[in-house]
């Protein structure tokens, strides 16, 4: 069981480290956005990278939530096989 969970806990922890990794690199704007930037970015504002970073920053959420909801189950699994052993 412990082993499965250090799998999982690794292919999650790599997947993270992957994503931060090539943040700047991602351009994750719709067209219209993209232009909006674009020509902020050319009149020197830097709205442009904010603007990137906030989408970017929203697209990681589900994935916090979605491996806080997979820890708190194996924590509470874990424990509920506990207690089944005891009986």
């Amino acid at each position: 069981m412990k082993n499965i969970i250090s799998k999982i806990s690794l292919i999650l922890l790599l997947t993270f480290a992957f994503n931060f990794i090539i943040i700047d690199d991602v351009n994750a704007q719709c067209p219209m956005c993209k232009m909006s930037a674009e020509s902020n970015l050319k009149d020197g504002g830097t709205a442009g990278k904010g603007l990137n970073k906030g989408i970017l920053y929203l697209f990681a959420a589900p994935y916090l939530m979605i491996g806080g909801l997979a820890f708190m189950y194996f924590k509470h699994r874990k424990n509920d096989d506990v207690e089944d052993e005891n009986i």
